[in-house]
């Protein structure tokens, strides 16, 4: 017979383990440029003037949504107006409660 190797065993919460928080109490995650760069738009469409360039080093702040859009001010060059939903958002939290 082969001997026999004691493990430990293991369980979901150990001693000492913080509790799951609850996520609806944490604040959202930032928006972040998820290209190279996106194009500062005039109005919330592809067809509208292009104001300027928001790369994704850059900081920013969201004043407002419409639709899939986001108006936003690029605080590394100080120009504002739309950029697309699509290239700028927010990431999603997952919590396992």
């Amino acid at each position: 017979m082969l001997g026999a190797l004691a493990l430990p065993v293991l369980s979901a919460t150990t001693a000492g383990a913080a509790p799951a928080s609850n996520c609806s109490s944490l604040p959202p995650l930032p928006y972040e440029v998820h290209a190279k760069a996106v194009t500062i738009r005039s109005k919330a469409s592809v067809k509208s003037t292009a104001l300027g360039v928001l790369y994704r080093s850059h900081k920013f702040s969201v004043a407002k949504k419409s639709g899939n859009w986001l108006y936003i001010t690029d605080k590394s060059t100080g120009v504002k107006g739309w950029v697309s939903g699509t290239y700028v958002y927010r990431d999603v939290r997952m919590c396992l409660d």
